[in-house]
């Protein structure tokens, strides 16, 4: 009896014949999640990156804002100084003072996050709150 005659054997065979190609459907559908949540994970650092920008602008207009004899003008105008320079992942960036009082200034930083996705529309609106310096007399 030759050893492709046996049953056992024939089985295996017939088996391993069927299985042909399912290595490369794996790998397609492997390759395609492994893909998916590479540019996810990119995606989310994105996010992250443009709020600690806008979180940093709002604070350095804060401090610019609530020193003595500033206004809230001053720490508009130095939040939008820093995202020109450093904001390129916070796209179409607006800066408003909206909240300030005489003893308390809030800068508001808010604009679009840089996606790897078309049509995918994150937003970012980081705002800083601290009181005015005032000149008081000892």
């Amino acid at each position: 009896m030759k050893l492709k005659d046996r049953p056992c054997i024939r089985h295996r065979l017939r088996r391993a014949d069927g299985d042909r190609g399912v290595g490369s459907v794996e790998f397609a559908i492997l390759a395609v999640v492994v893909l998916l949540l590479t540019f996810t994970a990119i995606q989310v650092g994105l996010y992250y990156h443009a709020r600690k920008v806008a979180q940093s602008a709002a604070r350095q207009g804060v401090e610019a804002a609530r020193q003595f004899g500033a206004t809230p003008a001053d720490g508009v105008a130095q939040a939008q100084d820093f995202l020109a320079k450093f904001g390129g992942s916070v796209q179409g960036s607006g800066v408003s003072s909206a909240g300030s009082s005489a003893g308390q200034i809030r800068i508001t930083v808010h604009g679009r996050v840089a996606t790897l996705v078309p049509g995918l529309h994150l937003t970012v609106i980081q705002h800083v709150d601290a009181p005015v310096e005032v000149w008081t007399a000892p």
